[in-house]
């Protein structure tokens, strides 16, 4: 483990990756939770949060980039998912504190942990732009439900219960932009 200063911050790392458990006294918040437990519940939901920045800013990169004739409809369709997913963020990272963890600290801790890839792109056609929407919102519905999974079986009902309702907004994201991705030819 080292320690690293520089002129704006200390932080710990561990094997050159950002330390989310155990949480420092201060803040590993009590529950009956077993050390265990909130080690697999931790490190199921960081990625998950990571993944909801970097799905976040690419849908915010595409809502800003958008042209041609669909660009109001898309506009307004890549905002409001944004807000959803941003939203999601804070649910899932106050759950990893109230079990015990600790979550998201920085861009690189982000880029660390991440799956969703960026796409700087210097433009993406808007029919482009709703297809890989479509599949990282697919992709981040599968690891919700593998993060699910976790949390039941280490009895974290209160985390499975919020992700439910953040996999069904995935879904319903994912439906909107496969639904957008029927018309592709009709998209540009």
């Amino acid at each position: 483990m080292t320690t690293q200063t520089t002129h704006h911050a200390t932080r710990t790392q561990t094997n050159g990756h950002v330390k989310t458990y155990p949480a420092p006294k201060q803040l590993a918040t009590k529950t009956d939770l077993t050390a265990q437990e909130t080690q697999a519940i931790t490190e199921a939901l960081n990625p998950l949060i990571a993944d909801a920045f970097a799905l976040f800013v690419k849908t915010k990169n595409f809502h800003w980039h958008l042209s041609g004739s669909h660009f109001r409809e898309y506009h307004l369709l890549f905002d409001e998912h944004a807000d959803a997913i941003f939203t999601s963020i804070d649910i899932l990272a106050e759950r990893v504190r109230r079990v015990g963890g600790t979550t998201i600290r920085s861009i690189s801790h982000i880029s660390e942990l991440q799956t969703i890839e960026d796409d700087n792109n210097e433009f993406v056609s808007p029919g482009q732009m709703a297809r890989r929407l479509m599949d990282d919102n697919a992709h981040i519905a599968k690891m919700q439900r593998a993060a699910h999974e976790v949390c039941d079986k280490n009895r974290d009902y209160a985390t499975a219960s919020e992700l439910e309702v953040i996999i069904d907004q995935t879904e319903r994201r994912t439906w909107f932009l496969f639904e957008v991705c029927q018309g592709m030819d009709n998209t540009d």
